[in-house]
């Protein structure tokens, strides 16, 4: 199932809605998020309605460095546990909003990934603790990042954290095979990545158990699971696409800030 948050208008005054996508048409929904929704009877037509991003996190966990091969490309080594950080949740936009260009920074890359959303409060799960029982689903990522500020500061907080630098979206994939997701990113049609969730150093259920160890995982939260290899320079006037088999196509304008 594929549940999305969505406008029935362009008005940004008008609060998010909750929907199931279905082909071409969105079921409003309501209930409780991200748990169990229950159908209106109201239905749009998918390309009459604003796309908004799936989840409002309490946090953004991320995890850097979990393809050997990305590794390997920003010349660093392949860490002995996750390494991990967080991106602010003001960082947050959904499908079809624009990734702003800082002036602070020179350099921003895109990172496409595999996020993963909570569904229920998650902590301490032991080494042989199933995961499935408190996701909600899946989506698809940008960790967009200034790498000309995160290589200065030597640290990712800035660097990743810029309003406008997490897209996400479009929906939330609830049936989902994690362990063989393919992942592409094609920037103003032609592909700069191109991995597989085989290749993750730490596999998404290490990755959960892990991090709920450190952290209470709330509903709402998202996994970034790292990017494989093949980053590049975006430039104002791109569109960024980052595509994953059974959720779908994230797309992002990229502009200037403060461009028309």
């Amino acid at each position: 199932m594929k549940l999305c948050r969505f406008r029935s208008s362009e008005s940004t005054g008008e609060p998010a809605r909750y929907g199931i996508v279905e082909a071409d048409r969105v079921h409003e929904a309501r209930g409780e998020w991200p748990g169990s929704l229950e159908r209106t009877g109201q239905t749009w037509p998918l390309d009459a309605v604003q796309l908004l991003a799936p989840v409002a996190p309490s946090k953004i966990v991320c995890v850097a460095r979990n393809y050997q091969k990305h590794a390997a490309e920003l010349g660093n080594t392949v860490p002995a546990e996750p390494l991990i950080f967080l991106k602010a949740p003001s960082s947050v936009i959904g499908p079809s909003d624009a990734i702003l260009m800082p002036p602070d920074s020179s350099r921003v890359d895109h990172e496409g990934e595999l996020g993963v959303v909570i569904g229920r409060s998650c902590s301490r799960l032991g080494d042989e603790d199933a995961i499935e029982p408190w996701l909600s689903g899946f989506t698809c990522l940008n960790d967009v990042t200034a790498r000309d500020l995160q290589k200065k500061d030597g640290l990712f907080g800035r660097a990743k954290s810029f309003d406008t630098f997490c897209p996400m979206g479009p929906v939330i994939e609830t049936d989902f095979d994690w362990r063989t997701a393919q992942i592409e990113t094609w920037v103003s049609g032609q592909r700069r990545q191109h991995g597989a969730t085989t290749d993750m150093i730490f596999p998404v259920d290490a990755l959960v158990r892990w991090i709920s160890r450190i952290m209470t995982l709330l509903p709402g939260d998202v996994i970034a699971t790292g990017t494989p290899e093949g980053i590049s320079r975006l430039a104002s006037g791109d569109v960024v696409e980052v595509v994953i088999e059974g959720i779908g196509r994230l797309s992002n304008p990229v502009a200037a800030r403060g461009a028309k």
